[in-house]
């Protein structure tokens, strides 16, 4: 084996074993898998209700507006969990523990990739209860397993672009406080300035501007079409493809910026 392709198995062991440990310190927080299993059945029940009458306008796209709102419901759940992605850098960084990760004899870059690797993990696993609720509550979905499966895919490549801008802000700013504040700020505007909610033909011109520019309809839009339509080729590998290149290229936006904040 040569010194590159000996680098590389090197570097993907350390990411795995990175990633493993946030799944078991995950696994031990009870009340968050709690949260996980109840909050997309809230959003589904009472917000899938409450604008129910939205599907009888003319020009809504869909029959239901539970039908509509279920990939929303995956964008919103995708995004809040790679959003907080960065959050354990900041904790790990205050408990002392990634000065003990730094000193073991692993890649540095494993940091990052170990934890947007594990975000994904999360992701693809709440993704996979949502279409169980989603299902159970009567939501159509026209693509079959295989459909099932590209949103799932769809869904981890989001959480791993949020996961990059969170890791990528945990490596500038050490406060907990601070890196809370700023990714709460951003997580609201990117929810409302995207169609997860509300169809584009029913925004502002402004609004729809926005929209289309927004990263999340990379995401909800193919859903979407998984959920409602069937498949669109085109879509789907332009989602796919934009959002595996953004998802790579913060990763390593956020590892240079890590070294960085070490040096």
């Amino acid at each position: 084996m040569n010194s590159t392709a000996r680098s590389t198995a090197t570097l993907l062991s350390d990411t795995w074993w990175v990633a493993w440990r946030e799944i078991k310190r995950f696994q031990r927080q009870k009340v968050r898998i709690v949260m996980i299993l109840v909050q997309p059945f809230i959003w589904l029940a009472l917000m899938g209700n409450m604008f129910e009458r939205m599907a009888h306008v003319p020009g809504f796209p869909a029959d239901s507006y539970l039908d509509y709102m279920a990939p929303g419901v995956v964008t919103m759940v995708t995004l809040f969990g790679g959003i907080f992605g960065g959050m354990s850098i900041v904790w790990d960084r205050r408990l002392g523990y990634l000065n003990k990760l730094l000193a073991a004899p692993i890649a540095r870059s494993a940091v990052v990739s170990g934890k947007m690797l594990a975000v994904g993990l999360q992701t693809a696993m709440q993704v996979a209860i949502i279409f169980v609720i989603a299902m159970l509550m009567g939501v159509s979905f026209r693509t079959g397993p295989l459909g099932a499966l590209m949103v799932i895919l769809l869904a981890v490549l989001l959480s791993l672009v949020f996961a990059g801008i969170s890791l990528s802000f945990s490596a500038v700013i050490t406060s907990h406080e601070a890196l809370m504040a700023v990714v709460n700020f951003m997580t609201m505007p990117l929810m409302f300035t995207s169609n997860a909610m509300m169809p584009l033909s029913f925004m502002p011109s402004w609004l729809q501007t926005i929209a289309k520019l927004n990263p999340l309809s990379y995401a909800i839009n193919p859903m979407r079409s998984l959920f409602l339509t069937g498949w669109n080729v085109q879509e789907l590998l332009t989602g796919v493809v934009v959002l595996a290149l953004a998802g790579l290229a913060l990763g390593l936006v956020a590892t240079c910026l890590f070294r960085r904040s070490l040096a």
